[in-house]
């Protein structure tokens, strides 16, 4: 067993169980301690049967039952007395069977309170077990170790450039010093979930040949006050030792958050181990070769202090990689994979915008895994192809019978977002549009745009929010009726007609003003306590100015849909034929309908 404070208590408790039943179950029949003098009485007077002599103790029953002890004299001859009184004697001697249990059950006690102060003291004194609460315990690597270089990042070659300087100056020093040059204390890698900073660092560890010691912003923060500083304080002490290293720290947005934030006392266990951070980050004094790597995908709530020049003096940023970036990506991930002839890893890039590294990686596995569950030698573009719609749109529900009505309604919602999205200048084309139900929706229409784009403007948006708006508007024109199946479409379309009110200034009534600020959620405590930018008049103006456009966006969706009701009807009745169309099957009816 381990020496867990929970194992120590037991065993304790088990000891001290052990011995109360073994002096209970020993424990002598109750009996009356008499004089020596009312002994002799009794011997003499024949009343006295057995008789048990343990030195000067003597231990006797009587011919009525009765037990009862008594000590004789040092020196004084029993023996006689009770053999002219044919009394049954018993010599036992003191050293023998209770002297031993007498030592034990006096003295197990304090041994035991012994041994657990010295164990206690063993583990303050430097052990790793119980009391090495204050001990930082981060995954060190090195060399022989780490196996990810630079050639298996890619993607982010702008950000992988920035850290090349890391890795040439723990190579190389006397580069950089000779001209002047100090090497940044610190470097923060600020990007989204999955876009590669853990790997970054890794790299930079299998380039760089150093050690590496890697830990989480959580690992500093434990239940007792001070642990998290005592950490910091043995982390740096290891690097120190082993320098020169690279400190790697993860999700540092744990414990570097803005202090003074907090809902409760000002005595937090946080803002305590982030004051230690930024004392040990400090300049080091003398540590010369210890750098401190740092990712977060919250940089908005890290404290000022440890972001300034002196700690974490350079910045990072590592985006989600573009077209050609994916593609690079792609092939590092599909290394592996034994891939068909007809597999295309640009195309694949081209069709997956907004994919991270992390969401790529999980393609080319899900494609993978579709290809063995089909028994192929070879995954092909099918297999990617349902890979993305999986990811993107969630897994079919084939097992789901839906009644044709509502399968109906469903088609003419989804030919309603299509045929909008078709007929509306700067939408981005249709790539596939299913009744089939997949993951929460009962049907889907799937938008993919035919390069990256990093900006849009008014009238891009206004067209997006009138394709949302096209589900709706179809219901209402069909059936005379809405149903549940616009929730997240009006969600969507009111979320992007208030950041176009708030946030880019794209409404004539409002004007060129910011105005989303403490439109956010509270994430820490000073957000509470900050004031509205916006009056009541300018609130009541920016509501209906978001109606408005919703409204507008909805009208437009009406006059195109009633101007093409004969198409509208031709999609939904290839829907309920097909049950999946891509957009090329829309684009031949307006064809055809053109030509004729």
């Amino acid at each position: 067993m381990q020496p867990s404070p929970k194992n120590i208590l037991l065993g304790f408790f088990l000891v001290l169980g052990f011995v109360m039943v073994f002096a209970i179950s020993n424990a002598p029949v109750r009996s009356q301690d008499i004089p020596f003098s009312a002994f002799m009485n009794l011997v003499n007077g024949g009343q006295v049967t057995d008789v048990i002599l343990k030195g000067t103790h003597v231990e006797g029953q009587t011919s009525d039952q009765k037990v009862f002890t008594t000590t004789v004299p040092r020196f004084f001859s029993l023996v006689p007395a009770l053999h002219a009184q044919r009394v049954n004697l018993q010599v036992v001697s003191p050293e023998s069977g209770g002297l031993f249990f007498a030592i034990l059950s006096s003295w197990l006690p304090i041994l035991l309170i012994i041994g657990v102060w010295l164990f206690f003291m063993k583990q303050m004194q430097g052990g790793n077990k119980m009391m090495g609460f204050g001990k930082s315990k981060p995954k060190v690597a090195d060399e022989t170790t780490v196996k990810v270089t630079f050639a298996d990042v890619a993607g982010i070659d702008e950000s992988r450039a920035e850290l090349d300087e890391i890795v040439e100056f723990l190579r190389d020093p006397s580069k950089f010093e000779k001209l002047g040059g100090r090497i940044p204390t610190g470097v923060l890698l600020i990007g989204e979930p999955g876009t590669g900073k853990t790997l970054l660092a890794k790299a930079i560890a299998g380039e760089a040949g150093v050690s590496f010691f890697s830990i989480s912003g959580s690992d500093f923060v434990e239940m007792f006050v001070g642990v998290g500083a005592s950490r910091v304080r043995d982390l740096f002490a290891q690097a120190r030792a082993a320098a020169p290293c690279i400190i790697f720290i993860d999700e540092i947005d744990a414990v570097g958050r803005h202090r003074g934030a907090g809902m409760g006392g000002g005595n937090d266990e946080r803002e305590q181990t982030l004051n230690q951070l930024l004392v040990e980050m400090d300049g080091f004094n003398g540590n010369e070769g210890v750098i401190v790597i740092a990712a977060t995908n919250r940089a908005d709530v890290l404290d000022s202090a440890l972001t300034r020049p002196g700690r974490f003096d350079r910045q990072v940023h590592v985006p989600k990689p573009d077209t050609l970036g994916r593609t690079h990506i792609l092939g590092v991930h599909t290394k592996g994979i034994t891939l068909g002839a007809d597999v295309e890893l640009k195309i694949i890039a081209q069709a997956t915008p907004g994919f991270s590294g992390a969401d790529l990686a999980n393609l080319a596995n899900e494609a993978a895994l579709n290809a063995a569950r089909a028994s192929k030698t070879t995954v092909d573009m099918e297999d990617f192809e349902e890979a993305r719609d999986k990811l993107m749109m969630g897994k079919e529900r084939r097992s789901m019978v839906m009644p044709d009505k509502e399968k109906r309604t469903t088609a003419y919602h989804e030919a309603g977002h299509a045929l909008v999205a078709v007929l509306t200048p700067g939408v981005d084309p249709v790539h596939k549009v299913t009744i089939v139900p997949r993951g929460q929706a009962l049907g889907l229409t799937m938008l993919l745009p035919d390069e990256d784009k990093y900006s849009q403007h008014k009238s891009q948006l206004i067209g997006m929010l009138a394709m949302m708006m096209g589900g709706r508007a179809a219901e209402e024109i069909i059936f005379s009726h809405f149903t549940t199946g616009a929730s997240n479409d009006l969600e969507r379309a009111t979320q992007i007609a208030h950041r176009m009110v708030c946030n880019w200034g794209m409404s004539d009534r409002v004007g060129p003003v910011y105005l989303a600020a403490g439109q956010g959620e509270v994430f820490i405590g000073r957000d509470m306590m900050k004031k509205k930018r916006t009056s009541q008049s300018s609130a009541r103006l920016i509501d209906q100015e978001v109606k408005r456009i919703v409204n507008d966006a909805y009208n437009q969706a009406m006059t195109l849909l009633r101007e093409n009701l004969d198409t509208l009807e031709q999609i939904t009745e290839g829907l309920m034929t097909k049950e999946t169309i891509d957009g090329a099957f829309i684009t031949d009816i307006l064809t055809a309908k053109t030509s004729a």
